[in-house]
C-alpha cells in the first residue's frame, strides 16, 4: 500500500504536489491545510484524512480532529500537526508511525520501533527549507517513508 503524506500547504496546493501524490491509495495531510479547497482537490487523487494544524480556522477546519489514528495496510498511523504535541507513547499504544508537520522540516527517522515521519512543507516557501511531500510505504517489510522535493 502506498500513502501520500502531505503538510502545511496554508491554502496553496501546487500541481507539482498533486503529481506527485498521484497513484497513492491514501493521503493524509498533517495539518495547517490552510483552505477547505485543498482536501477537495487531494481527495480526486484518493480517499483523505486530515488534520488540524494552527493555522486552520473556520467552520470546516472545525470539522477536523486534532489528532487520529489511521490504519492503512495493517498498520496503525497516529496524526498530529505538531510533533511537540505527541500526547502518548507510540510503541506503547500500539503505533507503527507518526505523522507530523509543523516545522516545515522534512524528516523521517525512527525510536522505540516506530517510525516518525514529517514530510515537510508543499505550501509556500519558507526560509530556504525544500518543498516537498513524502511517500509512506506498507508491506510486509513494514513501513518505510521517503521525502519528495517539489523543487529543486
Amino acid at each position: 500500500m502506498k500513502v501520500g503524506l502531505i503538510s502545511d500547504t496554508h491554502g496553496l496546493l501546487r500541481p507539482q504536489a498533486l503529481e506527485a501524490l498521484a497513484g497513492a491509495d491514501l493521503i493524509l495531510h498533517a495539518g495547517d491545510v490552510g483552505a477547505e479547497g485543498v482536501l477537495e482537490a487531494l481527495a480526486h487523487v484518493a480517499p483523505v484524512r486530515a488534520v488540524r494544524g494552527n493555522v486552520d480556522r473556520g467552520d470546516w477546519a472545525a470539522r477536523l480532529p486534532e489528532t487520529e489514528v489511521v490504519e492503512a495496510g495493517g498498520t496503525l498511523i497516529y496524526l498530529l500537526h505538531d510533533l511537540n504535541a505527541l500526547d502518548l507513547e507510540p510503541a506503547a499504544a500500539g503505533v507503527g508511525v507518526v505523522l507530523s508537520g509543523h516545522s516545515h522540516q522534512p524528516a523521517v527517522f525512527e525510536r522505540a520501533g516506530v517510525l516518525y515521519v514529517n514530510p515537510g512543507s508543499a505550501g509556500p516557501r519558507r526560509f530556504r527549507l525544500p518543498v516537498s511531500v513524502g511517500w509512506l510505504h506498507l508491506d510486509e517489510g513494514g513501513p518505510r517513508a521517503e521525502i519528495v522535493e517539489l523543487e529543486g
